[in-house]
C-alpha cells in the first residue's frame, strides 16, 4: 500500500517541535503546518456484532451507548464525505473500568453507515436492501492491550448475543489535526470538506466511495475536544479522503499534539488498573455519563464525582534546565516529581517525549511556578506544569475552596 509522506524538510520541522528554547509555552511547528493526518498504529480496531450489542456495552462502559440505537434525526458531527449520510450518530468515547472503579481500557465507538443509506455501485440509487444486515459497532482500542481487552469483553459476554472480533487487518484508525479549522469551534466546518479531494485534486478513495463503493467511512469530530481535530476508522488498503498531499506525518506528532493539550490516551498513558478516571480528566473529555445508570466500576466514579473534590489531575509538563531551556529525552515515564523546597512528592510523570510530557500531579503543587518542581534524583531537571485551555474553571476553584476550608 502506498502512503503519503512529508518531504524531508517538513518532517524534520515537525520532529523539531520539541527543540524549542523559549521560556514560554512551546508552539509546535504543527501550528503553522496546516491540517495533517497520522495513521495511529498504536490503535487497533475491534467489532461488536449482534442483537445484544447495545445492551451488552451499556452495562460495561462509562458512557451511554444507547445513543446508537436512537433515530439519527439532526445529529451531525462528521466532515461532509462522499456517499455517506448527511446526518449520522457521532462516535462515542468511553472507558471500561475494573469493578473497583479503576481505569482499564478506553474505546472510541463508531456506528458505520448502513448499505441502504448509501448509493449503489452505479451511483444512481440507494444501496441494496439490508433488512438482514447485522448490527455492528466498531471500536478503536489501545494496540498494546488488544488481546487482553478482547479477553475481558469475552469474559463479560456470558450468554449475550454478541460476537467480538479483531478486525485490525481490515481497518485502521486515523487522526486529522493541526492548525486551522480543526482548532475552531465545533460548529465551524471546513469549506474544502464538501469537495472530493483538496483544491480540485483527485482523491481516489473518495471518488470510489462517491461512485457507490461499499465503504463510505468518514471523518468525525473527535468526541473528546474540538482542538484534537477529526478521527475515523477506514479500510486498511486506502488513504482516507480529505488528506492533503504531503500532509501525512508520523504518529509521534499526534502524541506531541495531545501532550500540549494535556490529553492522555490508551492504557499506557492512563495506567491500567491504577488510574482513577476523574483524575485522568475523563469527565472533561466526554467519556463518562452520570445519567446512564449502572456499569462496571460505577460506584467509585459516582462517589468521587459527587464529593466534588479532585486533588490530582493529569497535566501537561515541560522539562527545563536551570536557564529555562528545554531538556530533550532526560525524563522517563514513571519518574517522580517533587517539590524542590519541601522534598515532598508532587506526582508522577506518566508520559514523556522529548522535552515535554504528561504527569499526574497534586493540584496544590502543580502550579507553584517554574522553580518549585523537579525530577527526583535529577534536581537539575525543572518541571513546569500548565493548565490546559479546555479545563472547566471550576476544576481549580473547587479545589482551592476546599483547600481554604480545610
Amino acid at each position: 500500500m502506498n502512503r503519503l509522506a512529508f518531504p524531508k524538510s517538513f518532517t524534520q520541522r515537525c520532529r523539531a517541535i520539541h527543540q524549542t528554547t523559549s521560556k514560554h509555552s512551546p508552539q509546535t511547528q504543527l501550528h503553522s503546518a496546516g491540517p495533517v493526518a497520522s495513521l495511529l498504529k498504536s490503535r487497533s480496531v475491534i467489532r461488536f456484532r449482534g442483537p445484544d450489542t447495545i445492551k451488552f456495552l451499556q452495562g460495561l462502559l462509562t458512557n451511554d451507548v444507547r445513543r446508537f440505537a436512537e433515530p439519527v434525526g439532526e445529529k451531525t458531527a462528521n466532515m461532509p464525505t462522499p456517499n455517506v449520510p448527511a446526518a449520522s450518530v457521532p462516535p462515542l468515547y468511553a472507558a471500561l473500568l475494573t469493578p473497583q472503579g479503576r481505569f482499564l481500557y478506553d474505546l472510541f465507538l463508531y456506528n458505520p453507515p448502513k448499505v441502504t443509506a448509501k448509493l449503489d455501485r452505479t451511483g444512481s440509487g440507494p444501496g441494496s436492501d439490508a433488512a438482514d444486515e447485522p448490527f455492528d459497532l466498531y471500536a478503536d482500542v489501545d494496540s498494546s492491550v488488544l488481546d487482553e481487552c478482547l479477553e475481558t469483553f469475552i469474559k463479560y459476554r456470558l450468554r449475550s448475543k454478541v460476537e467480538i472480533d479483531d478486525v485490525t487487518n481490515d481497518f485502521s484508525c486515523w487522526q486529522r489535526y493541526g492548525s486551522g479549522p480543526t482548532e475552531k469551534s465545533s460548529h465551524v466546518e471546513e469549506p474544502e470538506a464538501a469537495s472530493v479531494g483538496w483544491g480540485a485534486g483527485v482523491d481516489d478513495a473518495a471518488m470510489s466511495s462517491s461512485r457507490g463503493g461499499n465503504l463510505g467511512w468518514q471523518w468525525f469530530k473527535d468526541p473528546r475536544l474540538a482542538c484534537l481535530g477529526f478521527r475515523g476508522i477506514f479500510p486498511s488498503n486506502i488513504i482516507p479522503p480529505l488528506i492533503e498531499a504531503d500532509k501525512e506525518t508520523d504518529e509521534e506528532n499526534y502524541l506531541l499534539w495531545r501532550i500540549e493539550k494535556g490529553v492522555a490516551e490508551g492504557s499506557t498513558e492512563i495506567p491500567k488498573g491504577e488510574a482513577v478516571p476523574l483524575e485522568c480528566n475523563l469527565v472533561g473529555l466526554n467519556a463518562i455519563s452520570f445519567d446512564k445508570g449502572c456499569y462496571v466500576g460505577q460506584e467509585l466514579v459516582a462517589r468521587t464525582h459527587h464529593r466534588g473534590v479532585i486533588r490530582k489531575r493529569i497535566v501537561p509538563l515541560r522539562f527545563l534546565d536551570s536557564d529555562g531551556k528545554e531538556l530533550l529525552d532526560k525524563v522517563a515515564p514513571g519518574s517522580e516529581v517533587i517539590n524542590t523546597a519541601s522534598s515532598k512528592k508532587a506526582g508522577t510523570v506518566t508520559t514523556a517525549l522529548g522535552g515535554c510530557g504528561l504527569g499526574l500531579l497534586r493540584l496544590e503543587e502543580a502550579f507553584k511556578g517554574s522553580s518549585a518542581l523537579s525530577i527526583q534524583g535529577q534536581e537539575d531537571v525543572k518541571v513546569v506544569a500548565s493548565k490546559p485551555d479546555w479545563w472547566p474553571s471550576d476544576w481549580l476553584q473547587d479545589h482551592q475552596q476546599h483547600t481554604a476550608f480545610a
